[in-house]
């Protein structure tokens, strides 16, 4: 089953076509990452406008790179052999959902073809599907780490979900970017950079300077505001070594995910563990999560770096193993579709 999917929940533009859930066949991605730079961090309106400047161009960039891949003579014959399509209806900014949304909805009646709606963060934990990972097995235990959400969610099967916990605050993305705002090391999407900034730390050894919010709770839900607030009162005490400051801020991030994840991971007893989102790319949170795993016996799952930021390709994934034992002929081409409601 050939699934064409659309994804326009905040500033990138994204479009792909998934082979079974698994082979990714063609992707493209625009991003209005320049314009938000200049504001320091994303202005809706801006995006909305930018996602309808770029949504055919992908589009056509999308089926023209589709039907060369697969040999079609025309554009025609390609649509022909797309069964359905899928498209991201929540959670995201509103205007940026409704060009997605809109353009889903037309293709799927002009081409009659089904159109299965996705949620954004079940998208994110589908990511890990790609390439056909058969070795992931239920229940598992799924983490969702970005800027706007931080999440611990109990995977029993495809299409049941149970939501352990999450933050009450800020995300762990939103927390990165604004300390790195704080240190003047970025104005926007500064997480990556202070990350870059901490692997130039030479001191051994984290001395914990900054708190591990909720990290003796017995529950599963995360706070990061705290821990911004703690690191701006560092900073504003005296003159601060950038590298070292980074680096203490990223162990506290990271020890909080690491610690909450496994005890999830053991009080459920999964052998699976999925991670998605953006911060998922972090490497410190990768080799923490690696090691943490490897003893206990548990295996981890994170999506390439490519995959873990917004694009179509995990959502045509998460509509595929979403509906693959429903007959799609019974979706509408022309679906209700709620884009703040939960898939």
């Amino acid at each position: 089953m050939k699934i064409l999917a659309i994804e326009s929940s905040c500033d990138e533009t994204a479009c792909a076509v998934v082979e079974d859930g698994v082979t990714e066949l063609v992707s493209v991605v625009a991003s209005s990452k320049d314009f938000h730079e200049k504001t320091g961090g994303v202005v809706p309106e801006v995006a909305s406008r930018k996602q309808l400047e770029f949504i055919f161009p992908v589009l056509e960039r999308t089926i023209e790179d589709y039907r060369e891949k697969m040999g079609y003579s025309g554009k025609e014959e390609a649509i022909a052999s797309i069964d359905a399509l899928a498209v991201t209806v929540g959670p995201g900014l509103i205007g940026s959902l409704v060009v997605g949304v809109t353009a889903a909805k037309t293709l799927a009646m002009s081409w009659k073809k089904p159109l299965i709606p996705v949620n954004h963060l079940v998208g994110h934990i589908y990511a890990n599907f790609i390439g056909g990972h058969t070795e992931i097995t239920f229940p598992a235990v799924c983490l969702l780490v970005s800027g706007g959400h931080t999440d611990l969610v109990l995977m029993k099967g495809h299409g049941d979900l149970t939501y352990l916990g999450g933050t009450v605050d800020d995300a762990a993305g939103e927390s990165f970017d604004k300390v790195a705002r704080m240190m003047g090391i970025s104005r926007y999407l500064g997480g990556a950079v202070l990350s870059k900034k901490a692997l130039e730390c030479k001191e051994q050894g984290a001395a914990k300077l900054f708190p591990r919010p909720m990290l003796d709770q017995d529950n599963y839900d995360f706070s990061f505001s705290g821990l911004k607030t703690a690191v701006k009162r560092y900073l504003d005490s005296g003159e601060r070594d950038v590298s070292s400051t980074a680096r203490e801020f990223e162990e506290a991030v990271v020890e909080v995910l690491t610690a909450k994840t496994m005890k999830a991971v053991n009080n459920f007893g999964v052998k699976s563990l999925l991670v998605g989102g953006g911060v998922s790319a972090n490497n410190r949170l990768r080799e923490s999560l690696k090691s943490e795993t490897e003893k206990a016996g548990v295996k981890l799952f994170i999506p390439e770096p490519r995959l873990c930021t917004d694009n179509a390709v995990y959502i045509a994934s998460a509509a595929y193993f979403n509906n693959v034992t429903k007959d799609l002929s019974d979706i509408r081409a022309e679906p209700s579709l709620n884009i703040m409601g939960l898939i």
